[in-house]
């Protein structure tokens, strides 16, 4: 996704937000990822009622928290680096790529336990064979997360999505952050309560 444009409207993301609300219902959250929105954007996103913000670097988690603190609730969406964890704690309500022990040794907030369904090299969080003793590491695990492989098709997601259910309910978690703005509905299908949306809110 390209950095968002400086005329971004929040009467546009208004527009956006409360449609995909309207398709979701109020039992999934919508994070809004703003990796690729300004700090001096983020007041449209205030004006527009989002909630939620999801910040991928820690070091833009920093800047653009000190300006707009309490306008949102923070969560953590990016890969989460062991050394980062100090400012995640002090910053958001919860993480959803918890995929290392050494976070797991410094991160104190609740998170969610990032998975690798797919196998892929590129992508971070555990492999599914490992999660059980994974899970015995950190004592505030509420749900798990996923990213399935890029592709065209939504539906190409929705093994993936319907195996992370599966885990969450063998391992009683609750929480399932799963979906963007490509596959989101396929997501909710599946059973997501939090859907981690980008373009789909910002473009007219």
């Amino acid at each position: 996704m390209p950095r968002v444009s400086s005329a971004l409207s929040a009467d546009t993301v208004r527009t956006n937000y409360e449609r995909i609300r309207g398709e979701l219902g109020a039992g999934v959250t919508i994070v809004a990822a703003v990796k690729y929105v300004d700090l001096e954007q983020l007041g449209a996103l205030a004006e527009a009622g989002i909630e939620v913000v999801g910040e991928n670097r820690a070091q833009d988690l920093e800047a653009k928290h000190a300006r707009y603190g309490d306008v949102f609730r923070w969560h953590f969406i990016g890969h989460l680096q062991s050394r980062k964890a100090k400012t995640v704690n002090e910053l958001c309500e919860l993480c959803h790529s918890l995929g290392s022990e050494s976070a797991a040794l410094r991160l104190t907030i609740p998170a969610l336990v990032e998975v690798n369904l797919s196998g892929e090299e590129s992508k971070s969080g555990i492999p599914e064979r490992e999660l059980e003793a994974f899970l015995a590491l950190y004592d505030d695990v509420r749900g798990l997360m996923t990213m399935p492989p890029e592709t065209g098709d939504p539906e190409g997601s929705r093994p993936y999505f319907r195996r992370l259910r599966e885990l969450a309910e063998t391992n009683g978690l609750k929480e399932l952050s799963m979906g963007t703005s490509q596959d989101y509905r396929v997501a909710a299908d599946e059973g997501a309560t939090m859907v981690r949306l980008g373009s789909i809110l910002y473009q007219g």
